[in-house]
């Protein structure tokens, strides 16, 4: 990936971190990594454990940004949160799914899509 892209998604990841802290959400860990993956955000909203995907685009030509969450994605998102709830032993904790979208635009703008439980836990190849 180059350093262009990367840095973009360091970008909107931050910004979706100060996104979401405005709208209550606190976070607990951010590009969790696993062999299996990484999620971007792991936060808490009240008792509800968030893990949040992040898609970044500069511009529109290929659709939303949240058209990028697929279902491969989500699966891998599922088993990435499986592992962090399996050693954090967390299973009795209320989880949930979302995905944000960053769209920055002309000088900076930014337009930001947020979907709260955007999918549900995904298993299969």
């Amino acid at each position: 990936m180059s350093s262009k892209r990367i840095l973009l998604g360091k970008t909107g990841e931050n910004q979706a971190c100060r996104f979401l802290q405005k709208k209550g959400y606190c976070i607990v860990q951010t590009n969790y990594r696993t062999r299996c993956g990484e999620i971007d955000i792991i936060a808490k909203q009240g008792p509800v454990l968030v893990f949040i995907e992040v898609k970044t685009r500069r511009s529109s030509s290929f659709g939303s940004p949240l058209l990028a969450v697929t279902a491969k994605k989500q699966r891998q998102i599922s088993m990435v949160a499986q592992e962090y709830l399996s050693r954090n032993n967390l299973f009795d904790t209320d989880a949930r799914f979302d995905v944000v979208g960053m769209s920055i635009g002309a000088a900076d703008h930014v337009k930001i899509e947020h979907i709260e439980n955007a999918f549900e836990l995904s298993y299969g190849h």
